[in-house]
């Protein structure tokens, strides 16, 4: 099970993180660029869920390369993964935190920060690694 603090431990190891906050909710940038953010139900997302019971919060956003490495990431089955209709055509996956491992979740975190870091810096971590 991870928690936000997971989460914003991960993202601040990275180069270049700055921890805020966007409409109210913990976001981490690179470059001026979100590549994780808490993500609460709106009215409207619980709306779409109709029936079906939705992923239980904490949810956080993570963004992907794009939408051929969302589809990818969304089909390799990884436990706590999803997707919902408000994100369709947006580079970007939904973590539920109890679900998914610890593991899998620094990987989503470096994935969205190289998605959204500048070109030379995500180089230069990648190199170093």
């Amino acid at each position: 099970m991870a928690t936000l603090d997971d989460v914003a431990r991960y993202a601040l190891a990275l180069p270049e993180v700055t921890d805020g906050e966007h409409h109210g909710h913990r976001t981490w940038t690179v470059g001026g660029k979100g590549f994780a953010w808490e993500r609460p139900y709106t009215k409207a997302d619980l709306k779409r869920f109709g029936d079906e019971t939705p992923p239980r919060q904490p949810v956080v956003a993570v963004r992907t390369d794009d939408m051929i490495e969302k589809q990818a990431v969304l089909q390799a089955g990884i436990a706590g993964v999803f997707d919902m209709e408000h994100f369709n055509g947006y580079p970007a996956v939904l973590v539920e935190l109890r679900t998914i491992g610890k593991r899998a979740l620094k990987e989503l975190i470096v994935d969205g920060w190289l998605a959204c870091a500048p070109p030379p810096l995500a180089e230069s971590y990648l190199h170093r690694r």
